[in-house]
């Protein structure tokens, strides 16, 4: 085989099929309004005599923000429903929202809770996230059609933002926590400091000692003030810091992940093999490999190519030890290859992928009987002739309960079956990871599962932060095909990197088991005689394997990097419009993804990086 088949290409994921694939960027739900970052004042809080209701920033990624509104039942009586109102400045606006349903009328914005949260007994709180854009702050908040601030204390409004915490006098187990005060229009009365999102002391002044801490770990904080009248405010901007002690530096990339996946059919007209992660130095730098792709047919694991994977005769040349296949050693192929691999780079796990995009098929049939399917994978992947090459499994299905290559209805529980499942038959002694959708639009892919319940039985998630937009739109417009951030005149609200994360943090997936994904190679369009993102378009740019995508290491040369737009280059050339990933724009994903607390990167896939690595270099100097 010279060439990868369909089936093969099915990685690069958002596109439905070769023919249709605008079909499911048409088909996702857009949003009601423009979306990108929420402003960080918080507005006064609660409504009725019973109720009050709190708004406080929650993230912030440069070009936007996480807004987040609270309703707590002061009272002593349910509340069945309730319904927030408040105004926006003219450019400030939401976009995505979860947990309630918001709407419009100018700058009046109007949130209702869904059919599940609308009761709230006393003492309780709910909350519902958004982002938007613009930089104006709530006003005019009304609960019920009552002040948020619940009637005690009309017209106060909430503290202010701290200022960002300092470290000092860091240990083993403990540091020294440092912020500048918040203000208020009554006074302050206390702080909230937070440690990776969660409360873990109130102080009544702006130090603070955390203890009990463990050596060599990285830890995240942040300060929120209160007021007399018990209002909080916004949440400080956050301080990263490390324990002392422990392996300050336990492999590539620090503690976190960077992870590549290697596929099968690259051995044939890529004459990309297990050896070529040596000559290029990646070998060194990632921490895993996830290998595609296992097939799921009739509910069950199933080997992908058999030639590829244990067959194939590697010569001398070839071979990561310099050492030729013979015809009747037992092991042979990619697996031999990777075992090799792993004697020399003792630090590398890795992972058997099962399913991609068109092997996806089978993950239905799967979720009617769980057990089975486990099992299958689990003599599959723990076969005597090759249970020392793998240390886990990744479930790759595109898409559960909603539409992919084809639509599946199995229910928003069916991955966590799946998952249940896998890890009780795996144990904790093996990884179990999944691919999933990055698709963060308002009843979208990413609303379709309980990725929080599955991901209690995961190590992690591969964010498929990528193939957002490409030349199956064959008029355009031109649009970065993994952008990091919401921008005005996005085709398709809810397709970015930093929306997709945020989404699955408020469905409570935790940071640190969501990794962030980048493409080696690009997306493009031509007949483009517009330089910057938008442009019209007569279809896709030709490519060596597909029209429309192109591996980084040709593009780099062919068709060089003009700009950058939403996180990522974009490239002009001649009529072709390119957008991708460089070395560049890959440091600045990676300290966002720091900053964000998330657990590392992985990307698709190592053949389309340069001979000397670049890419991966990138990726492990910025997880650094």
């Amino acid at each position: 085989m010279s060439t990868e088949t369909p089936q093969r290409r099915s990685r690069f994921r958002w596109l439905p099929a070769r023919s249709g694939r605008s079909k499911v960027v048409a088909g996702l739900t857009a949003l009601v309004v423009p979306l990108a970052a929420m402003v960080g004042l918080a507005s006064p809080a609660s409504a009725a005599a019973s109720a009050t209701a709190t708004y406080t920033k929650k993230s912030d990624w440069g070009s936007g923000f996480e807004g987040q509104w609270t309703v707590k039942n002061t009272g002593t009586t349910t509340l069945s429903s309730w319904t927030i109102e408040w105004d926006f400045p003219s450019g400030t606006s939401v976009g995505s929202a979860w947990d309630a349903a918001v709407t419009s009328s100018g700058n009046h914005w109007t949130a209702k809770n869904l059919s599940w949260n609308g009761t709230v007994a006393p003492g309780a709180s709910v909350s519902f996230g958004f982002n938007g854009s613009g930089s104006g702050s709530p006003t005019g908040c009304k609960l019920n059609g009552a002040s948020c601030d619940g009637g005690s204390v009309p017209g106060d409004n909430p503290p202010s933002a701290p200022g960002a915490p300092t470290t000092s006098d860091v240990t083993d187990t403990s540091v020294k926590l440092s912020w500048s005060a918040a203000t208020d229009d009554n006074g302050v009365k206390n702080y909230d400091v937070l440690r990776d999102g969660a409360k873990v002391a109130t102080v009544a002044g702006t130090t603070y000692t955390n203890t009990g801490l463990t050596a060599g770990t990285d830890y995240s904080y942040a300060v929120q003030a209160r007021d007399t009248a018990g209002q909080t405010g916004p949440v400080s901007a956050s301080v990263s810091v490390r324990t002392t002690g422990g392996d300050q530096n336990p492999g590539p990339g620090g503690d976190k992940i960077n992870m590549g996946y290697f596929t099968n059919w690259g051995v044939y007209g890529r004459n990309y093999h297990v050896k070529n992660l040596v000559t290029s130095g990646s070998a060194a730098k990632i921490t895993h490999i996830n290998y595609a792709f296992g097939n799921v047919q009739n509910g069950k694991c199933t080997i992908g190519d058999s030639y590829a994977d244990y067959d194939k005769a590697y010569t001398a040349a070839q071979s990561v030890d310099g050492v030729a296949d013979t015809w009747d050693q037992p092991l042979r192929g990619n697996f031999n290859q990777l075992r090799k691999l792993k004697a020399e780079y003792p630090h590398i796990k890795v992972l058997w992928s099962f399913g991609g995009w068109t092997w996806s098929g089978g993950f239905p049939e799967a979720a009617q009987n769980p057990a089975a399917f486990a099992q299958s994978c689990y003599d599959l992947v723990e076969d005597p002739r090759w249970a020392d090459v793998f240390d886990g499994i990744d479930l790759d299905w595109e898409y559960p309960n909603a539409c992919g290559l084809t639509c599946d209805t199995s229910g928003p529980d069916a991955l966590k079956k799946l998952a249940s499942a896998t890890r009780a038959k795996f144990g904790a002694d093996n990884l179990v990871t999944a691919a999933i959708t990055a698709d963060a639009s308002a009843g979208g892919k990413i609303d379709a599962t309980d990725y929080a319940g599955a991901g209690q039985f995961m190590d992690w998630y591969n964010v498929m932060t990528y193939d957002f937009f490409g030349a199956w739109a064959k008029q355009g417009p031109t649009a970065p095909h993994s952008p990091l951030n919401p921008y005005t005149g996005i085709p398709q609200e809810g397709f970015t990197s930093a929306e997709a994360i945020a989404k699955l943090k408020a469905q409570g997936v935790p940071a640190k088991k969501l990794l962030l994904g980048i493409g080696f190679y690009g997306r493009g369009w031509t007949g483009v005689t517009q330089s910057a993102p938008g442009g019209t378009a007569t279809g896709p740019a030709s490519g060596t394997y597909e029209s429309g995508i192109e591996d980084y290491k040709v593009l780099k040369n062919s068709c060089p990097s003009t700009g950058t737009f939403a996180g990522t280059a974009y490239a002009h050339c001649g009529t072709n419009w390119w957008s991708y990933d460089t070395p560049a724009t890959i440091g600045s994903k990676m300290t966002w993804a720091k900053n964000q607390g998330l657990g590392g990167a992985f990307f698709w896939e190592f053949s389309g990086d340069t001979t000397n690595g670049e890419l991966v270099s990138a990726i492990d100097s910025g997880l650094q």
